[in-house]
């Protein structure tokens, strides 16, 4: 195990800064704009720092949070208003967040003086239509019902229903990987020409393509910070900063034998997976995608808080994770 902290002064490079989902809406918030407006102020600190060092940013961001309010408003507007499929639900939060993002962006880059374009751009991430994770769904999304209620659901909505840790019984989707961001070439044009994009909200729209090419939505959910690390290789990003709610990655978590990592590399990484230090729910996904990111060349990854990134890139927190 790598537990020396190296040099990590930082080295401007184009970058992708994957936003966890506490960046817009925080443990215990209620979820109101405002407050979520609020948070924005601080979380995006970290992104007006990277501009002003000369990094080329890409933004990506979560939405659970958000999808999971969207799916109760539907729920609450049946039989009063038509019903939405998943991949519209994502294509809505992704135009709504973005916008919210790109607003408070574009105002503090004025406020630092700082002449950045911004563009929030939707975002169609492709996956394989023969993934069997379409054909096991395991993602909980949306409210929670009570057990009499469940075989209703799936007879008349065609829904997979599955007990949430005791608290009640919750819809499932499938979780496919992504393969491909259908919008590639677009935002390397727009990086081009010096903006900052902010793509692929929530993991991406999700949609497959048929044998003659025709794109179709999927109803499912993907990670953001595995669509995060397909966009970072498609767009030929040195780094990846994946930016959630802890400072550092830990081993043993939550224990008395808890120990930090200030770095490691991605067959210690892959170790640690294997002996089940990294759990699906929580921190697996984030190294999976950085050792996906570094294993198709990536420079190097880094998983820290969304407001602790000034600090890890001065290299005193935040994990790095190396080829």
């Amino acid at each position: 195990m790598t537990t020396s902290t190296e040099s990590t002064l930082p080295k401007p490079c184009r970058v992708i800064v994957a936003l966890g989902g506490n960046a817009i809406t925080r443990p215990g918030d209620d979820g109101s704009v405002g407050q979520d407006y609020a948070n924005l102020n601080h979380s995006l600190d970290s992104v007006i720092y990277l501009v002003q060092q000369g990094y080329e940013v890409v933004l990506t961001h979560g939405n659970g949070p958000q999808v999971g309010n969207q799916m109760i408003r539907v729920e609450l507007a049946r039989g009063q208003a038509p019903d939405l499929p998943l991949d519209l639900m994502v294509a809505d939060l992704q135009g709504g967040l973005g916008y919210m993002i790109e607003r408070v962006l574009r105002n503090r880059l004025l406020s630092h003086g700082l002449e950045q374009p911004v563009c929030a751009l939707l975002s169609l991430v492709e996956v394989d239509p023969d993934d069997p994770a379409l054909q096991n769904p395991t993602k909980y999304v949306g409210p929670f019902f009570q057990k009499h209620e469940v075989s209703i659901l799936e007879e008349q909505r065609g829904w997979i229903m599955k007990e949430d840790s005791g608290r009640g019984w919750r819809r499932v989707v499938p979780s496919p990987k992504p393969i491909a961001v259908v919008e590639r070439q677009l935002i390397l044009t727009l990086i081009d020409s010096g903006a900052l994009v902010i793509v692929t909200g929530g993991g991406g729209i999700p949609v497959a393509r048929a044998e003659d090419g025709q794109l179709q939505g999927v109803e499912a959910v993907i990670d953001k910070d595995l669509a995060s690390a397909v966009m970072a290789h498609e767009l030929c990003a040195e780094e990846l900063y994946i930016l959630t709610a802890v400072e550092q990655v830990a081993l043993n978590f939550g224990t008395a034998q808890e120990t930090l990592l200030s770095s490691m590399n991605v067959g210690e990484a892959r170790a640690h997976m294997a002996n089940g230090q990294f759990p699906d729910g929580s921190m697996g996904p984030k190294i999976e995608a950085a050792c996906q990111f570094l294993e198709h060349g990536g420079q190097r990854a880094l998983i820290t808080d969304v407001l602790t990134l000034e600090q890890a890139l001065q290299g005193s927190t935040g994990t790095w994770i190396y080829p």
